[in-house]
């Protein structure tokens, strides 16, 4: 699998070529949700920026439970990435990760008071190195036609 920091830039590689993630946090009841997400920017694998509204009941939630997980799916492989979430009111750098999608979503640009970031400090992320998806589909209708287990890859954990 590779040194520490070879595992570290794989998952790097692979949050990278996700454009949409899929993030996960309590609601006010306790209840798991989880919605798609589009990652603006990470500083490394280990802090991730996405733009969303204030007023949003995720954003409420949230402040109220901050652990999160955020997952990505790459050809790669796939990532889960566990860590703390909380609002960032940083203009600046909301108007430096603004783009053309932020737009689309999201109404009064990056000088409304109600569009924020939210930023994901990550603990660990979890990754599976995809062995390749012909490979992979192959492996998998092996299994369904064998008694053989199919090979998904490696994962291992990795802190960020």
């Amino acid at each position: 699998m590779g040194t520490e920091q070879d595992r570290r830039e794989l998952v790097a590689a692979i949050m990278k070529d996700t454009r949409i993630a899929t993030l996960t946090y309590q609601d006010a009841e306790g209840r798991l949700v989880s919605m798609p997400m589009g990652t603006q920017d990470f500083e490394d694998a280990g802090t991730v920026w996405f733009i969303t509204q204030k007023s949003s009941e995720k954003i409420a939630a949230i402040s109220a439970r901050p652990d999160v997980n955020v997952a990505y799916a790459a050809d790669k492989g796939w990532v889960s990435l566990s860590g703390t979430a909380r609002l960032s009111d940083d203009r600046a750098k909301l108007k430096e990760l603004w783009d053309a999608s932020a737009g689309i979503f999201m109404s009064g640009g990056p000088d409304d008071p109600d569009n924020v970031l939210l930023r994901v400090d990550g603990s660990t992320a979890e990754y599976w190195e995809s062995p390749g998806k012909v490979a992979a589909a192959v492996t998998l209708v092996k299994g369904l036609l064998t008694d053989g287990e199919p090979d998904l890859g490696d994962n291992a954990v990795v802190d960020v």
